[in-house]
């Protein structure tokens, strides 16, 4: 599996005209990273990372939404992870809970209760930003609002309660980014750089509240997802694919090369998940091609076969048409997990 570490992140700068956009940090140490001292993780993100809240909007958010963006500190600091089968896209546990294992167990918990909290913003059917792609719902908060929710509203708050130095943001975008615009009739190299100066002036804002680790996921396999896979036109395709998580990786040499305190990791989500689907044996996987129609029935787990379905939702890759089994995000948290205790000490 490829993967572009902190070290050789530098060597894709070249590539990217412009690359000294973001100012350089005046502070020049840098603290290595260690995972097993990470005891907070910040995500952002769309549905593959996006966890039910008790004060969220249901099946989209932790906390809050478009029409509901501003909160108080209490109601951050009492807010839950809810997990059941809505508690996220997957119809159980997804990459974000099991990588920091908080949020797994069904019920509802709280991220203080957990021995690495979990801080989740991302927001399901999120895009980077609306001068891009038009929202899919009034309510959703594109990922570009969720960095300036945080910054108002969640960051003076966690900014009594966290340690910095033992935080790791995570950013997991670009899914719906890439799907709602495949048809457009742009020059899409120049496009996914566009996205990705939008995005990073986004990570710039983070930066600037004082965190210096980042996780970055590129994008999986979306032309082997069912309706894509087999088709004379998939949307997007395997091409569009590779030219977004090139740009992703670029512009994380950049943001990472002027920002030399900063341990800036991407992780590649693509060919992981390509490997799954190419040895599903390996993991337990059966099907790899479809998904289980009745995978939202509240009797899925046990009576699968009422709806046609051979084998058990935890056999199948695809939980639906775009999305995931909880089963695979446990196989990718561990392998992200494998990784982080890899980059350690860089």
């Amino acid at each position: 599996m490829r993967v572009v570490t902190a070290q050789t992140l530098a060597l894709a700068l070249a590539a990217i005209p412009g690359s000294l956009a973001f100012p350089s940090s005046t502070t020049v140490q840098k603290r290595a990273f260690q995972w097993d001292e990470t005891k907070y993780l910040i995500a952002f993100g769309d549905s593959y990372s996006y966890v039910q809240g008790t004060h969220g909007l249901q099946n989209y958010s932790f906390i809050g939404d478009l029409q509901d963006f501003a909160y108080d500190p209490q109601t951050l600091l009492t807010d839950k992870i809810v997990q059941n089968q809505t508690g996220t896209a997957e119809g159980g546990p997804n990459w974000v809970e099991f990588l920091t294992g908080c949020g797994v167990e069904e019920g509802v918990i709280s991220p203080f209760d957990c021995d690495r909290q979990l801080w989740d913003f991302a927001f399901a059917g999120s895009d980077i930003s609306v001068a891009y792609t038009p929202l899919h719902h009034n309510f959703t908060v594109s990922l570009v609002n969720q960095v300036k929710q945080f910054a108002t509203y969640g960051q003076p708050v966690l900014t009594h309660t966290i340690e910095q130095p033992q935080t790791l943001i995570s950013i997991w975008i670009g899914i719906n980014d890439i799907g709602d615009s495949a048809k457009y009739s742009v020059d899409f190299p120049t496009f996914y750089n566009s996205l990705m100066d939008t995005l990073f002036s986004s990570v710039q804002t983070i930066y600037s509240l004082g965190y210096r680790s980042y996780l970055f996921m590129n994008l999986p396999p979306l032309d082997l997802r069912p309706g894509n896979l087999g088709s004379a036109d998939p949307s997007p395709n395997a091409t569009q694919i590779a030219w977004y998580n090139e740009a992703l990786a670029q512009h994380a040499a950049a943001f990472n090369a002027n920002h030399p305190d900063t341990n800036v990791l991407v992780f590649d989500a693509h060919a992981e998940l390509s490997y799954i689907l190419e040895h599903p044996g390996q993991f337990g996987i059966v099907n790899t091609t479809d998904f289980c129609a009745g995978y939202d029935q509240p009797d899925i787990e046990w009576n699968y076969q009422a709806y046609g379905c051979p084998t058990p939702l935890s056999t199948y890759f695809w939980y639906n048409s775009g999305h995931m089994t909880s089963h695979v995000h446990e196989i990718l948290a561990g392998a992200v997990r494998d990784k982080l205790g890899g980059w350690s000490g860089i």
